[in-house]
């Protein structure tokens, strides 16, 4: 490799490595915020049905109709505004959490519905791409309570002889 190669590739890692968990809570941020942002005017969402009879599922009835949509709309934009400003992370991230047990939870509550005879239906593939939101929310969790992500050092001819 050059040496200037070398020198960008340190580079661009040193910037991922200071840059990408930042980017990915306030993406993730983003993608919270719009979603909860829509289900507050009832009919916009696309999952406003499955998100109300979730939660009227999950507490047995006791929330329901247009108050199990605003809880469902405050908990996800609440969720989105903590991780795009990073205030109060550490509580959106406990938040989150427990929403996202919730937002798996119809796979187990209405698996027939979500799997009509096979091929999950585009309910089912709207939940399962929330598979993604969880690993990145664990990133996420991991930066927030403390892990870092560290670049390589550079290796040395050193180096290279001691590893062999």
């Amino acid at each position: 490799m050059t040496a200037t190669y070398t020198k960008m590739l340190a580079t661009t890692t040193e910037w991922l490595a200071r840059h990408s968990i930042d980017a990915l809570r306030i993406s993730v941020g983003l993608v919270f915020l719009g979603f909860g942002f829509l289900k507050f005017f009832p009919g916009v969402s696309p999952a406003e049905e499955l998100a109300v009879g979730t939660l009227e599922q999950l507490t047995f009835g006791v929330v329901s109709g247009g108050v199990a949509l605003a809880v469902v709309a405050a908990t996800e934009c609440f969720i989105g505004l903590t991780l795009i400003t990073g205030r109060f992370l550490k509580a959106g991230l406990l938040v989150m959490a427990g929403a996202l047990v919730g937002f798996m939870s119809p796979l187990v509550l209405f698996f027939t519905d979500m799997f009509p005879g096979g091929p999950p239906t585009l309910e089912a593939q709207y939940i399962l791409k929330d598979i993604v939101l969880v690993t990145a929310a664990m990133v996420i969790a991991a930066r927030a309570l403390g892990a870092r992500l560290v670049p390589p050092r550079e290796r040395t001819a050193s180096d290279v002889k001691l590893a062999a």
